[in-house]
């Protein structure tokens, strides 16, 4: 059975009540972790989520501001972590988020993404009518154990987006070229990463914003619909 770390869990409202926390911020993902990776490893691996909440321990801080989303999940079976937790927080989160993804690289078995999205709760309806842009934001950041599969995580959603959107004028088996130069672009990005001998050093969690990061009046972001 999936270890769910529910126990215990104070309220965000409690933890966070002495902070200005203009936001509520989501994180989102699903990440394959080594085999032999334990319930003490992840809690590591996941202490700045869990410290920023307020909490003093993964049990305590793993669930979600939202009954209705799964929180943090440690699958021990499938060796799998399971992000689906939303906090209230400040634009310092983004400080949690390097740490996090570096803790999360050292744990992980494959290449993975991981969504955040920062939600303006002091925007509403008369902002909207104005014409006053949100300060939301969303990002997807990179993780993986080496350079390699996390570059083909981020190969892997750049062919997904740009299937998805080509398909709206072209037929699926005429894109296959588009999926080859798509190819070829990463192939000479983790070239480069070779030749500058950055292959050596451990790699950081993001390695650049997702093709989806935007910010503010670009349209509000759906909220928590996954």
């Amino acid at each position: 059975m999936p270890v769910r770390f529910r126990l215990g869990a104070p309220s965000n409202e409690d933890t966070m009540s002495s902070y200005n926390t203009p936001f509520e911020i989501h994180v989102h993902g699903d990440v394959l972790l080594r085999s032999d990776v334990d319930h003490k490893a992840v809690q590591e691996a996941l202490k700045p989520l869990w410290k920023y909440a307020g909490a003093r321990s993964l049990a305590e801080g793993a669930q979600s501001l939202y009954e209705e989303e799964k929180g943090i999940i440690f699958d021990d079976k499938e060796h799998r972590l399971q992000l689906c937790w939303t906090v209230r927080g400040n634009e310092d989160f983004r400080q949690v988020l390097d740490d996090m993804c570096m803790n999360i690289n050292e744990v992980s078995a494959a290449g993975a993404q991981i969504e955040i999205t920062f939600y303006d709760t002091e925007y509403d309806e008369e902002d909207e009518e104005r014409g006053t842009d949100s300060r939301d934001d969303f990002l997807i950041l990179f993780v993986g154990p080496d350079p390699a599969s996390i570059m083909q995580a981020q190969r892997d959603l750049l062919v997904q987006d740009v299937v998805s959107l080509m398909e709206r004028h072209f037929d699926g088996a005429e894109l296959g070229g588009v999926v080859g130069e798509i190819d070829k672009l990463f192939a000479q990005r983790f070239q480069d990463l070779v030749n500058s001998l950055e292959l050596g050093k451990p790699p950081r969690g993001g390695m650049g914003p997702g093709p989806q990061n935007g910010h503010g009046g670009g349209g509000r972001r759906p909220r928590h619909l996954h």
